[in-house]
């Protein structure tokens, strides 16, 4: 799988920039703010129908314009495939596959797999645990249409709940027929979530550990631990356990969406022990890891997209990055850089068919190596 095409009109800066794609190596420089990492953006909205840097779509329209358009060509086994993402202010955004709409987006999440790896990815060690499950659920949802129904399910009997403990502690009474009937639902969804996730991470973390052991030092020893109130109860006599507190609290203490993972290093918690460098090593080893598995799962190449990271590298991770990346196993990928003659010889040095393009206010242009 790989992409041949992109049309982009009014996403971001860009009023109307199309690019045709080589499959293998597509290098992008230019200063920063020049809209080098938007035509990236737009080729994860064609995969998940939404911006990997920002999830407004209103946000990604243009400055001064009502909509954006974003159309490309994907080709799956020699066959080419139409991707159309519109999206009106006040309207809700559209997503087609040769020309036929979407009734649900998550039926087209999957299809066409990519993974970004980014400057921001930082966040995923030292923001919350709410973005590390997003993230965990965005890769098993890619390859089971089922689990994503079920976290958005969780989320709908979540927020139910919440509302009526809410509303029990306002008028200060306990409705026990009532929350029994959502602690059902919510034992039933969550134990089939907390399974998908332990299922996942048991094949994912080997995966890991090797990749950081190809960027980083080998000799670091590195884990992920998944946190979660299930592993060792059953949710259902949790709930109970915990419908005195929640009365109190009005929200639910006990479940899926309080799931954490712990990054370690050397048995460390990588957020307080691991320095800059191998904190970057660690998330770099979560992206190769992540499209490992896709890659096994869905029996084709995730298109890889690097996003400004050589500007957070030093020389010795980024070598041996690249090295990784330009092998045959990758497939496409997609580059973004700010220093043109480090682009220049690094894409001078590689034995890989690869085309390099210069981005200036939103102007892609194709030049010569």
């Amino acid at each position: 799988m790989f992409l041949e095409r992109i049309h982009l009109i009014q996403f971001k800066n860009h009023q109307s920039t199309e690019v045709k794609f080589i499959n293998g190596l597509n290098a992008f420089i230019g200063s920063n703010g020049s809209g080098k990492t938007n035509v990236l953006d737009a080729i994860h909205y064609m995969s998940m129908c939404k911006s990997y840097l920002n999830p407004i779509d209103k946000q990604n329209v243009m400055f001064d314009s009502a909509f954006f358009h974003i159309n490309g060509t994907w080709n799956m086994n020699n066959h080419s495939n139409q991707v159309s993402c519109s999206y009106k202010l006040g309207a809700k955004k559209k997503i087609k596959l040769n020309k036929k709409e979407y009734e649900k987006l998550a039926d087209h999440i999957g299809k066409f797999p990519v993974v970004f790896i980014s400057p921001y990815d930082g966040d995923l060690i030292n923001e919350g645990s709410e973005l590390r499950r997003k993230w965990m659920d965005g890769i098993i949802s890619q390859v089971d249409p089922i689990y994503l129904n079920t976290i958005q399910s969780y989320q709908k009997v979540l927020s139910q709940r919440n509302a009526l403990l809410k509303n029990m502690g306002e008028h200060r009474l306990f409705d026990l027929e009532s929350i029994e009937v959502w602690d059902e639902q919510m034992a039933k969804l969550g134990a089939s979530i907390h399974e998908k996730r332990k299922s996942f991470l048991s094949s994912f973390i080997p995966v890991f550990q090797n990749f950081y052991h190809e960027i980083g030092d080998e000799n670091e020893q590195v884990s992920i631990d998944y946190k979660s109130q299930l592993n060792n109860e059953n949710f259902a006599k949790l709930l109970i356990e915990y419908h005195k507190k929640d009365s109190y609290a009005q929200y639910s203490n006990v479940g899926t969406h309080k799931d954490d993972l712990i990054f370690h290093i050397k048995e460390y918690p990588i957020k307080k022990f691991g320095s800059q460098g191998q904190q970057k090593s660690f998330i770099i080893a979560l992206r190769l890891a992540q499209f490992d598995w896709l890659k096994a799962q869905k029996k084709t190449n995730p298109i890889l997209l690097l996003d400004d990271i050589f500007d957070k590298l030093d020389a010795k991770r980024v070598q041996k990055l690249v090295t990784l990346v330009t092998q045959d196993y990758f497939g496409q990928v997609m580059v973004s850089d700010t220093d043109e003659d480090r682009m220049k010889a690094l894409l001078n040095s590689l034995k890989v068919p690869s085309k390099l393009f210069e981005v200036v206010k939103g102007d892609v242009t194709e030049i010569s190596r």
